[in-house]
Protein backbone atom coordinates (compact mmCIF):
# COMPACT_ATOMS: atom_id res chain seq x y z
CA UNK A 1 0.00 0.00 0.00
CA UNK A 2 1.01 3.66 -0.36
CA UNK A 3 2.08 5.87 2.54
CA UNK A 4 -1.11 7.32 4.03
CA UNK A 5 -1.66 11.08 3.89
CA UNK A 6 -2.84 12.35 7.25
CA UNK A 7 -3.60 15.87 8.54
CA UNK A 8 -0.87 17.47 10.62
CA UNK A 9 -3.45 18.00 13.33
CA UNK A 10 -3.23 14.25 14.04
CA UNK A 11 0.37 14.71 15.17
CA UNK A 12 0.67 18.26 16.56
CA UNK A 13 -0.51 19.80 19.80
CA UNK A 14 0.20 23.46 20.45
CA UNK A 15 2.38 24.18 23.48
CA UNK A 16 1.19 27.17 25.51
CA UNK A 17 3.34 27.09 28.66
CA UNK A 18 3.43 30.72 29.77
CA UNK A 19 6.77 32.14 30.86
CA UNK A 20 6.32 33.57 34.35
CA UNK A 21 9.68 35.35 34.23
CA UNK A 22 10.27 36.39 30.60
CA UNK A 23 13.77 37.53 29.65
CA UNK A 24 14.79 39.44 26.53
CA UNK A 25 18.07 37.53 26.33
CA UNK A 26 16.18 34.24 25.88
CA UNK A 27 14.13 35.00 22.81
CA UNK A 28 14.16 32.90 19.65
CA UNK A 29 13.25 33.70 16.07
CA UNK A 30 12.66 31.65 12.94
CA UNK A 31 14.69 32.61 9.88
CA UNK A 32 13.18 32.94 6.42
CA UNK A 33 13.97 30.67 3.47
CA UNK A 34 13.83 27.52 5.61
CA UNK A 35 17.06 28.41 7.40
CA UNK A 36 15.89 27.25 10.82
CA UNK A 37 15.61 28.57 14.37
CA UNK A 38 18.13 30.79 16.14
CA UNK A 39 18.59 33.05 19.15
CA UNK A 40 17.13 36.50 18.56
CA UNK A 41 19.40 39.51 19.10
CA UNK A 42 18.56 41.38 22.28
CA UNK A 43 16.29 44.37 21.62
CA UNK A 44 14.53 46.86 23.86
CA UNK A 45 10.96 45.83 24.67
CA UNK A 46 7.99 47.48 26.33
CA UNK A 47 7.44 45.65 29.58
CA UNK A 48 4.23 43.77 30.15
CA UNK A 49 2.83 44.21 26.66
CA UNK A 50 3.51 40.82 25.03
CA UNK A 51 2.92 37.42 26.56
CA UNK A 52 5.75 34.91 26.03
CA UNK A 53 5.72 31.13 26.08
CA UNK A 54 8.43 28.64 26.99
CA UNK A 55 9.66 26.55 24.07
CA UNK A 56 11.33 23.14 24.28
CA UNK A 57 13.90 21.50 22.07
CA UNK A 58 12.39 19.15 19.50
CA UNK A 59 9.22 21.22 19.10
CA UNK A 60 8.12 22.29 15.64
CA UNK A 61 7.79 26.09 15.41
CA UNK A 62 6.73 28.48 12.69
CA UNK A 63 5.97 32.16 12.06
CA UNK A 64 2.29 32.92 11.52
CA UNK A 65 3.03 35.80 9.13
CA UNK A 66 5.94 34.21 7.28
CA UNK A 67 5.40 30.45 7.07
CA UNK A 68 4.98 30.84 3.30
CA UNK A 69 8.40 32.56 3.25
CA UNK A 70 10.14 29.67 4.95
CA UNK A 71 9.81 30.73 8.61
CA UNK A 72 9.67 27.28 10.23
CA UNK A 73 11.94 24.76 11.87
CA UNK A 74 12.66 22.44 14.79
CA UNK A 75 13.95 24.00 18.01
CA UNK A 76 17.55 22.77 18.62
CA UNK A 77 18.87 21.56 21.95
CA UNK A 78 20.82 24.76 22.65
CA UNK A 79 17.60 26.80 22.57
CA UNK A 80 15.70 24.58 25.02
CA UNK A 81 13.50 26.65 27.36
CA UNK A 82 13.90 29.80 25.28
CA UNK A 83 10.81 31.89 24.59
CA UNK A 84 8.66 33.25 21.79
CA UNK A 85 5.36 35.09 21.48
CA UNK A 86 2.14 33.59 20.13
CA UNK A 87 3.15 34.83 16.67
CA UNK A 88 5.71 32.01 16.74
CA UNK A 89 3.62 29.07 17.96
CA UNK A 90 5.41 25.84 18.88
CA UNK A 91 4.05 22.29 18.87
CA UNK A 92 4.78 19.03 20.58
CA UNK A 93 4.92 16.23 18.01
CA UNK A 94 3.45 12.78 18.61
CA UNK A 95 5.61 9.66 18.57
CA UNK A 96 4.22 8.70 15.14
CA UNK A 97 5.96 11.55 13.34
CA UNK A 98 9.45 12.95 13.64
CA UNK A 99 9.69 16.76 13.94
CA UNK A 100 12.38 16.74 11.26
CA UNK A 101 10.06 14.82 8.94
CA UNK A 102 7.68 17.79 9.11
CA UNK A 103 10.53 20.24 8.51
CA UNK A 104 11.76 18.36 5.43
CA UNK A 105 8.18 17.99 4.19
CA UNK A 106 7.80 21.78 3.99
CA UNK A 107 11.24 22.14 2.40
CA UNK A 108 10.63 19.67 -0.44
CA UNK A 109 9.79 21.50 -3.63
CA UNK A 110 9.66 24.67 -1.51
CA UNK A 111 6.22 23.44 -0.47
CA UNK A 112 5.95 26.24 2.08
CA UNK A 113 5.65 28.84 -0.68
CA UNK A 114 2.23 27.44 -1.63
CA UNK A 115 0.79 28.04 1.86
CA UNK A 116 0.01 31.74 1.32
CA UNK A 117 -3.45 30.62 0.15
CA UNK A 118 -4.42 29.53 3.67
CA UNK A 119 -3.37 32.81 5.32
CA UNK A 120 -6.30 34.79 6.73
CA UNK A 121 -6.73 38.31 8.07
CA UNK A 122 -7.86 41.76 7.04
CA UNK A 123 -4.78 43.95 7.54
CA UNK A 124 -2.10 41.31 8.19
CA UNK A 125 -2.37 37.79 6.76
CA UNK A 126 -1.55 35.01 9.20
CA UNK A 127 -1.59 31.22 9.08
CA UNK A 128 -3.26 30.10 12.29
CA UNK A 129 -2.58 26.66 13.84
CA UNK A 130 -5.99 25.35 12.78
CA UNK A 131 -5.11 26.02 9.15
CA UNK A 132 -1.76 24.31 9.66
CA UNK A 133 -3.48 21.28 11.18
CA UNK A 134 -5.46 20.78 7.98
CA UNK A 135 -2.36 20.23 5.80
CA UNK A 136 -1.95 16.56 4.85
CA UNK A 137 1.47 14.96 5.18
CA UNK A 138 2.78 11.53 4.12
CA UNK A 139 3.16 9.35 7.21
CA UNK A 140 5.36 6.29 6.61
CA UNK A 141 6.35 4.03 9.50
CA UNK A 142 8.69 5.65 11.99
CA UNK A 143 11.67 3.45 11.02
CA UNK A 144 11.35 4.58 7.40
CA UNK A 145 11.16 8.21 8.53
CA UNK A 146 14.36 7.71 10.53
CA UNK A 147 16.17 6.14 7.57
CA UNK A 148 15.13 8.91 5.16
CA UNK A 149 15.90 11.66 7.68
CA UNK A 150 19.39 10.19 8.08
CA UNK A 151 19.89 10.37 4.31
CA UNK A 152 18.52 13.91 4.11
CA UNK A 153 20.70 15.07 7.02
CA UNK A 154 23.75 13.66 5.25
CA UNK A 155 22.72 15.44 2.06
CA UNK A 156 22.27 18.73 3.94
CA UNK A 157 25.73 18.38 5.45
CA UNK A 158 27.28 17.73 2.04
CA UNK A 159 25.35 20.60 0.48
CA UNK A 160 26.54 22.98 3.21
CA UNK A 161 30.16 22.02 2.50
CA UNK A 162 29.69 22.57 -1.22
CA UNK A 163 27.99 25.94 -0.77
CA UNK A 164 30.71 27.06 1.63
CA UNK A 165 33.39 26.20 -0.92
CA UNK A 166 31.42 27.92 -3.69
CA UNK A 167 31.04 31.06 -1.56
CA UNK A 168 34.81 30.99 -1.01
CA UNK A 169 35.36 30.77 -4.76
CA UNK A 170 32.99 33.69 -5.33
CA UNK A 171 34.93 35.76 -2.79
CA UNK A 172 38.25 34.95 -4.46
CA UNK A 173 36.83 35.81 -7.87
CA UNK A 174 35.54 39.17 -6.62
CA UNK A 175 38.99 39.88 -5.16
CA UNK A 176 40.60 38.92 -8.48
CA UNK A 177 38.41 41.38 -10.42
CA UNK A 178 39.29 44.13 -7.97
CA UNK A 179 42.99 43.30 -8.27
CA UNK A 180 42.77 43.52 -12.07
CA UNK A 181 41.23 46.99 -11.90
CA UNK A 182 43.67 48.13 -9.21
CA UNK A 183 46.71 47.07 -11.23
CA UNK A 184 45.20 48.63 -14.35
CA UNK A 185 44.93 52.12 -12.83
CA UNK A 186 48.46 51.81 -11.38
CA UNK A 187 49.90 50.95 -14.80
CA UNK A 188 51.07 47.50 -13.75
CA UNK A 189 48.99 45.62 -16.33
CA UNK A 190 50.71 47.41 -19.20
CA UNK A 191 54.31 47.51 -17.97
CA UNK A 192 55.40 45.23 -20.82
CA UNK A 193 53.43 47.36 -23.32
CA UNK A 194 55.36 50.48 -22.26
CA UNK A 195 58.67 48.69 -22.72
CA UNK A 196 57.61 47.82 -26.27
CA UNK A 197 56.31 51.37 -26.93
CA UNK A 198 58.84 53.74 -25.32
CA UNK A 199 58.14 56.71 -27.60
CA UNK A 200 54.46 57.25 -26.77
CA UNK A 201 53.66 60.86 -25.95
CA UNK A 202 53.49 61.75 -22.24
CA UNK A 203 50.07 62.16 -20.67
CA UNK A 204 50.91 65.80 -19.94
CA UNK A 205 50.39 66.57 -23.63
CA UNK A 206 46.96 64.93 -23.56
CA UNK A 207 45.99 67.02 -20.52
CA UNK A 208 47.21 70.17 -22.26
CA UNK A 209 44.94 69.43 -25.24
CA UNK A 210 42.01 68.82 -22.88
CA UNK A 211 42.58 72.18 -21.18
CA UNK A 212 42.68 73.92 -24.56
CA UNK A 213 39.51 72.21 -25.74
CA UNK A 214 37.66 73.15 -22.54
CA UNK A 215 38.67 76.78 -23.02
CA UNK A 216 37.42 76.65 -26.60
CA UNK A 217 34.06 75.15 -25.52
CA UNK A 218 33.68 77.83 -22.85
CA UNK A 219 34.49 80.60 -25.35
CA UNK A 220 31.84 79.24 -27.73
CA UNK A 221 29.41 78.96 -24.81
CA UNK A 222 29.03 75.23 -25.37
CA UNK A 223 29.78 74.59 -21.70
CA UNK A 224 29.72 76.74 -18.58
CA UNK A 225 32.86 78.16 -17.06
CA UNK A 226 33.39 76.64 -13.64
CA UNK A 227 35.49 77.71 -10.70
CA UNK A 228 39.05 76.38 -11.12
CA UNK A 229 39.87 73.30 -9.07
CA UNK A 230 42.81 73.59 -6.65
CA UNK A 231 46.25 72.51 -7.87
CA UNK A 232 47.44 69.04 -6.89
CA UNK A 233 49.89 68.95 -3.98
CA UNK A 234 52.35 66.15 -3.28
CA UNK A 235 50.60 65.04 -0.08
CA UNK A 236 47.43 64.17 -2.03
CA UNK A 237 49.04 61.67 -4.40
CA UNK A 238 47.87 58.20 -3.27
CA UNK A 239 50.32 55.96 -5.14
CA UNK A 240 53.17 55.97 -7.61
CA UNK A 241 52.36 55.91 -11.33
CA UNK A 242 54.55 55.24 -14.40
CA UNK A 243 56.94 57.93 -15.58
CA UNK A 244 54.93 59.22 -18.56
CA UNK A 245 51.58 59.21 -16.73
CA UNK A 246 50.14 62.26 -14.95
CA UNK A 247 47.70 63.06 -12.19
CA UNK A 248 44.59 65.12 -12.88
CA UNK A 249 41.42 66.00 -11.02
CA UNK A 250 38.29 64.34 -12.38
CA UNK A 251 36.54 67.66 -12.99
CA UNK A 252 39.43 68.89 -15.13
CA UNK A 253 39.04 65.91 -17.47
CA UNK A 254 35.36 66.59 -18.08
CA UNK A 255 33.21 69.05 -19.94
CA UNK A 256 30.33 68.11 -17.64
CA UNK A 257 29.80 66.46 -14.28
CA UNK A 258 26.58 66.62 -12.31
CA UNK A 259 23.34 64.89 -11.41
CA UNK A 260 19.78 65.26 -12.62
CA UNK A 261 16.53 65.77 -10.74
CA UNK A 262 13.15 64.12 -10.26
CA UNK A 263 10.27 65.58 -12.30
CA UNK A 264 7.41 67.09 -10.33
CA UNK A 265 4.50 64.80 -9.70
CA UNK A 266 6.43 61.70 -8.66
CA UNK A 267 5.22 58.58 -10.46
CA UNK A 268 2.53 60.55 -12.28
CA UNK A 269 5.32 62.29 -14.23
CA UNK A 270 6.20 59.00 -15.93
CA UNK A 271 4.63 57.88 -19.21
CA UNK A 272 4.36 54.52 -20.95
CA UNK A 273 6.78 55.56 -23.70
CA UNK A 274 9.04 58.50 -24.35
CA UNK A 275 12.53 59.44 -23.18
CA UNK A 276 14.25 56.81 -20.97
CA UNK A 277 14.66 58.16 -17.43
CA UNK A 278 17.59 56.46 -15.75
CA UNK A 279 17.61 55.97 -12.00
CA UNK A 280 20.23 54.39 -9.76
CA UNK A 281 18.57 50.98 -10.14
CA UNK A 282 19.32 51.14 -13.89
CA UNK A 283 23.04 51.87 -13.45
CA UNK A 284 25.15 48.71 -13.19
CA UNK A 285 28.87 48.15 -13.58
CA UNK A 286 28.31 46.06 -16.70
CA UNK A 287 25.93 48.50 -18.38
CA UNK A 288 22.48 50.07 -18.33
CA UNK A 289 19.84 47.76 -16.84
CA UNK A 290 16.37 48.00 -18.33
CA UNK A 291 14.48 46.38 -15.44
CA UNK A 292 12.29 49.03 -13.87
CA UNK A 293 13.11 51.55 -16.60
CA UNK A 294 10.63 54.45 -16.72
CA UNK A 295 10.00 57.16 -19.29
CA UNK A 296 9.35 60.89 -19.27
CA UNK A 297 7.62 62.94 -21.99
CA UNK A 298 9.62 64.97 -24.49
CA UNK A 299 8.67 68.33 -22.96
CA UNK A 300 9.95 67.23 -19.52
CA UNK A 301 13.16 66.05 -21.16
CA UNK A 302 13.60 69.48 -22.74
CA UNK A 303 12.98 71.18 -19.38
CA UNK A 304 15.70 68.96 -17.89
CA UNK A 305 18.18 69.60 -20.71
CA UNK A 306 20.99 70.09 -18.19
CA UNK A 307 20.97 66.36 -17.41
CA UNK A 308 20.58 64.85 -20.88
CA UNK A 309 22.55 61.63 -21.27
CA UNK A 310 24.42 60.94 -24.50
CA UNK A 311 26.32 57.91 -25.83
CA UNK A 312 29.80 57.49 -24.31
CA UNK A 313 28.81 59.35 -21.14
CA UNK A 314 29.86 57.65 -17.91
CA UNK A 315 27.18 57.40 -15.21
CA UNK A 316 27.91 57.11 -11.49
CA UNK A 317 25.49 56.42 -8.66
CA UNK A 318 26.14 59.07 -6.02
CA UNK A 319 23.68 58.20 -3.23
CA UNK A 320 22.18 55.25 -1.39
CA UNK A 321 23.12 51.61 -1.14
CA UNK A 322 24.29 51.42 -4.75
CA UNK A 323 26.65 54.40 -4.46
CA UNK A 324 29.75 53.82 -6.58
CA UNK A 325 28.07 51.70 -9.22
CA UNK A 326 29.00 52.98 -12.65
CA UNK A 327 28.02 52.34 -16.27
CA UNK A 328 29.28 53.59 -19.60
CA UNK A 329 26.60 54.53 -22.12
CA UNK A 330 27.29 52.69 -25.34
CA UNK A 331 27.10 54.23 -28.80
CA UNK A 332 23.91 52.36 -29.67
CA UNK A 333 22.02 54.00 -26.79
CA UNK A 334 19.66 56.86 -27.64
CA UNK A 335 19.23 60.02 -25.57
CA UNK A 336 18.09 59.64 -21.97
CA UNK A 337 17.84 61.64 -18.77
CA UNK A 338 18.74 60.98 -15.13
CA UNK A 339 17.46 61.69 -11.65
CA UNK A 340 19.27 63.26 -8.71
CA UNK A 341 20.82 59.98 -7.54
CA UNK A 342 22.92 59.59 -10.70
CA UNK A 343 25.74 61.78 -11.97
CA UNK A 344 26.92 62.28 -15.54
CA UNK A 345 30.68 62.23 -16.09
CA UNK A 346 31.37 63.43 -19.63
CA UNK A 347 35.08 63.52 -20.59
CA UNK A 348 36.24 66.25 -22.96
CA UNK A 349 38.04 63.55 -24.94
CA UNK A 350 35.05 61.31 -25.57
CA UNK A 351 37.23 58.27 -26.22
CA UNK A 352 38.47 58.46 -22.61
CA UNK A 353 35.12 57.23 -21.28
CA UNK A 354 36.13 53.56 -21.27
CA UNK A 355 39.27 54.28 -19.26
CA UNK A 356 37.50 56.63 -16.84
CA UNK A 357 34.85 53.96 -16.28
CA UNK A 358 37.50 51.44 -15.28
CA UNK A 359 39.05 53.98 -12.89
CA UNK A 360 35.66 54.60 -11.27
CA UNK A 361 35.23 50.87 -10.65
CA UNK A 362 38.71 50.43 -9.17
CA UNK A 363 39.24 49.93 -5.43
CA UNK A 364 41.17 53.21 -5.39
CA UNK A 365 38.24 55.33 -6.63
CA UNK A 366 35.67 53.43 -4.54
CA UNK A 367 37.71 54.32 -1.43
CA UNK A 368 37.71 57.95 -2.51
CA UNK A 369 33.92 57.85 -2.72
CA UNK A 370 33.65 56.53 0.83
CA UNK A 371 36.00 59.22 2.15
CA UNK A 372 34.22 62.02 0.27
CA UNK A 373 30.65 61.14 1.26
CA UNK A 374 28.64 63.71 3.17
CA UNK A 375 25.15 64.05 4.54
CA UNK A 376 23.25 62.54 7.43
CA UNK A 377 20.66 59.86 6.82
CA UNK A 378 21.26 59.25 3.12
CA UNK A 379 24.90 59.07 2.16
CA UNK A 380 25.90 61.03 -0.90
CA UNK A 381 28.83 62.16 -3.03
CA UNK A 382 28.55 65.91 -3.76
CA UNK A 383 29.76 67.30 -7.07
CA UNK A 384 32.39 69.58 -5.52
CA UNK A 385 34.07 66.61 -3.83
CA UNK A 386 33.67 64.27 -6.77
CA UNK A 387 35.32 66.75 -9.13
CA UNK A 388 38.37 66.98 -6.84
CA UNK A 389 39.15 63.25 -6.82
CA UNK A 390 42.53 62.53 -8.43
CA UNK A 391 42.63 60.43 -11.58
CA UNK A 392 45.83 58.73 -12.91
CA UNK A 393 46.06 59.46 -16.63
CA UNK A 394 48.16 57.56 -19.23
CA UNK A 395 48.44 58.48 -22.91
CA UNK A 396 45.44 57.74 -25.11
CA UNK A 397 47.23 54.89 -26.87
CA UNK A 398 48.08 53.24 -23.55
CA UNK A 399 44.48 53.71 -22.41
CA UNK A 400 43.44 51.56 -25.37
CA UNK A 401 46.00 48.91 -24.38
CA UNK A 402 44.74 48.99 -20.77
CA UNK A 403 41.11 48.56 -21.82
CA UNK A 404 42.00 45.61 -24.06
CA UNK A 405 43.99 43.92 -21.28
CA UNK A 406 41.30 44.52 -18.65
CA UNK A 407 38.46 43.33 -20.90
CA UNK A 408 40.37 40.16 -21.76
CA UNK A 409 40.98 39.36 -18.09
CA UNK A 410 37.44 40.25 -17.05
CA UNK A 411 36.05 38.04 -19.83
CA UNK A 412 37.91 35.13 -18.21
CA UNK A 413 36.42 36.14 -14.87
CA UNK A 414 32.92 36.17 -16.36
CA UNK A 415 33.45 32.64 -17.66
CA UNK A 416 34.51 31.58 -14.17
CA UNK A 417 31.39 33.27 -12.78
CA UNK A 418 29.23 31.20 -15.13
CA UNK A 419 30.94 27.98 -14.03
CA UNK A 420 30.60 28.88 -10.35
CA UNK A 421 26.95 29.77 -10.94
CA UNK A 422 26.35 26.33 -12.45
CA UNK A 423 28.06 24.71 -9.48
CA UNK A 424 25.89 26.71 -7.07
CA UNK A 425 22.71 25.71 -8.92
CA UNK A 426 23.72 22.05 -8.83
CA UNK A 427 24.52 22.25 -5.12
CA UNK A 428 21.21 23.95 -4.35
CA UNK A 429 19.32 21.37 -6.42
CA UNK A 430 21.06 18.48 -4.67
CA UNK A 431 18.89 18.59 -1.55
CA UNK A 432 15.69 19.11 -3.57
CA UNK A 433 16.43 15.98 -5.58
CA UNK A 434 16.86 13.96 -2.39
CA UNK A 435 13.70 15.48 -0.86
CA UNK A 436 11.67 14.73 -3.98
CA UNK A 437 12.78 11.12 -3.84
CA UNK A 438 12.02 10.87 -0.13
CA UNK A 439 8.50 12.27 -0.37
CA UNK A 440 7.46 10.52 -3.56
CA UNK A 441 4.74 8.01 -2.55
CA UNK A 442 6.17 4.51 -2.37
CA UNK A 443 4.65 1.08 -2.14
CA UNK A 444 5.45 -0.46 1.21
Amino acid sequence: MNWPLKPLGNFLSESRVISTNPAVERRIRVRLNAEGVEKRPVVTERKGVTRYFIRRSGQFIYGKQNLHKGAFGVIPNELDRFESSSDLPAFDVSEDLRPKWIEYFFKQGNCYQTLVSIAKGAATKRIQPQALFGIHIPSPPIHIQDELIYQMDACCSEQAKLLKEIAHQETLLAQLKQAILHEAVQGKLTADWRRENPDVEPASQLLERIRGEKQRLVAKKKIRRERPLPPIVLEEIPFEIPERWAWCRLGDLCEKTGSGSTPRGGKTAYVSSGIPFLRSQNVHDDGIGLNGLVYIPEFTHIQMRGSVVYPRDVLLNITGGSIGRSAIVHDEFDEANINQHVSIIRPVERDMGQFVHKVLLSPYFQRQIIEAQTGSGREGLPKNKMDRILIPVPSQTEQVAIIERVESLLASCRQLEVEIGHARAQAENLLQAVLKEAFTPKTV
